[in-house]
């Protein structure tokens, strides 16, 4: 089994960054059921693991996207670091998502086939 590593850094909104991170995570999970999908979750995007987020009616969710991939087998974590630095870390995140840290992104990086940053 192959398997993907997406590591996204940049903020749930104002680029479109995590948009198309999760884009490209839909994708694998829904057309290419042999392949492991993970995403961790960086500095800025750790905002993306924040649950009931409200968007123009419209605009693309990033709570919504990201849902879907955990529903569908891919793996999310958001670093703890990143977390405790923004004043998240005592925050609820979005079900499925749980804290990680560097010898765990260490690990899933050494694991993967292939890593995509955005």
């Amino acid at each position: 089994m192959q398997k993907i590593l997406i590591v996204i850094n940049d903020a749930p909104y104002g680029t479109e960054k995590a948009y198309n991170a999760l884009r490209l995570a839909m994708t694998l999970v829904s057309e290419h059921e042999n392949v492991k999908t993970r995403v961790l979750l960086m500095a800025d995007a750790v905002g993306c693991a924040i649950p009931d987020q409200q968007t123009p009616k419209g605009y693309y969710n990033i709570e919504t996207m990201i849902k879907y991939i955990i529903g569908e087998g891919a793996e999310v974590k958001a670093c703890g670091g990143c977390l405790y630095a923004r004043g998240f870390s005592e925050l609820k995140l979005i079900d499925g998502i749980e804290p990680s840290n560097m010898p765990e992104f260490t690990e899933w990086t050494v694991e993967a086939d292939k890593v995509v940053t955005f």
